[in-house]
């Protein structure tokens, strides 16, 4: 409960602090753009754009249970909102996992299963934000996985993370 609070708080914070900000093709029109994300995975981030309403985005990290996983999206950048404030975007990807796989709880600890590689698909849904007169770029982004390799199943992701554009 408490977590949602925070939640709406960063929200309402957000959306108040409209008239500041700005969307734009990329911060003050650069293509490539690199920083942090936290949630799933945690890591590293870069994004390049291709066009005014296409961007290919890269991330390195781990993923919830300590495993390195690799990702690229493919990504198309929508007016949602008919402002210049505020970006949705959605688009196709992959995800290459390594090291070990999924686990299960017995007896109240946490089992691993499996050692390897791992491949999902991903489906990514976000909104991004551009602060006016800064190379930045803040977002926040759900994204629904379908494992192929080694085993199938599904999962959700979610992530926040910033970007700096030199």
């Amino acid at each position: 409960m408490l977590k949602n609070k925070y939640c709406f708080i960063f929200v309402l914070i957000l959306l108040s602090g409209v008239s500041l900000l700005r969307a734009q093709y990329a911060p003050e029109n650069k293509k490539f753009g690199f920083g942090i994300i936290l949630g799933d995975p945690t890591g590293g981030t870069a994004k390049l754009w291709l066009n005014r309403e296409n961007a290919l985005t890269f991330s390195l990290g781990s993923s919830f249970f300590g495993s390195p996983r690799i990702g690229v999206d493919y990504l198309w950048h929508f007016d949602a909102f008919e402002t210049d404030i505020v970006n949705l975007y959605a688009g196709p990807g992959g995800i290459i996992g390594f090291g070990e796989g999924d686990g299960f709880w017995y007896k109240k600890r946490f089992v691993r299963t499996g050692n390897g590689i791992g491949l999902a698909g991903r489906g990514i849904f976000g909104i991004d934000v551009v602060p006016r007169r800064t190379p930045l770029e803040i977002f926040f982004e759900l994204g629904v996985l379908l494992a192929i390799v080694p085993d199938f199943g599904s999962a959700v992701d979610a992530a926040i993370g910033i970007r700096f554009y030199p």
